[in-house]
């Protein structure tokens, strides 16, 4: 069954629009008019990156800024949250080829026309490829595997109880903490009806095991 991948056919500014959000304020709503009056991009072919930003994961389907959104403004996750976009937006690639990122041009347009059935030199496909070349070009897959890996030991660690500053258990105080133990002694008594036989014997278990 043929994938419809995202694409925008300004391939050329997406890269600014990408530089661009990450010093514009986060908007309640990434609207076109946002695009046009805070980004600067106008146009009709502009208003395919909204569409293209939910697929990706950039934007929920109202159009609020997602946290991957916001994780690629900051300087320090923006190359793994852009490679986290890309692996989104373009799964079926990455379902073919999960190093599809790391493949050449001939192969990439190969797996492109594999996945839609679209015609190897139509526009749809020299906009796909444009597409996701802009997004790997800001992606950083070395920090998104060293983030995935720390995200699996914060969930190990969870899991274990050990997570940095977590609460020891605690006993309520008690004065006595020793080792309290309790006897169930069966006792087979002799037969006789002599009374310091049976003297004797409760004798030596009180001294021997309850104590003088």
């Amino acid at each position: 069954m043929a994938k419809n991948l995202p694409y925008v056919l300004v391939g050329g500014a997406l890269t600014r629009i990408f530089e661009k959000i990450k010093s514009a304020s986060v908007p309640e709503r990434f609207t076109q008019d946002f695009l046009s009056t805070k980004l600067g991009f106008k146009g009709g072919n502009a208003k395919a990156v909204i569409p293209f930003f939910k697929r990706i994961g950039f934007l929920a389907t109202d159009g609020a800024p997602t946290d991957l959104y916001r994780r690629f403004r900051n300087p320090l996750q923006s190359g793994a949250a852009a490679a986290q976009a890309l692996r989104t937006g373009f799964a079926a690639l990455y379902e073919m080829n999960e190093y599809v990122h790391d493949a050449k041009d001939t192969e990439l347009k190969g797996l492109v026309v594999q996945a839609t059935g679209a015609e190897p030199d139509s526009r749809v496909v020299r906009a796909i490829i444009s597409s996701f070349k802009a997004l790997k070009g800001l992606s950083s897959f070395e920090a998104e595997a060293e983030q995935a890996e720390e995200e699996e030991q914060e969930k190990a660690d969870t899991s274990t109880g050990i997570q940095e500053g977590q609460a020891q258990p605690s006993f309520p105080p008690s004065s006595h903490r020793g080792l309290n133990l309790s006897y169930t002694i069966n006792l087979n008594l002799p037969s006789t009806t002599d009374i310091k036989v049976f003297d004797a014997l409760f004798k030596s278990l009180r001294d021997n095991l309850l104590g003088k």
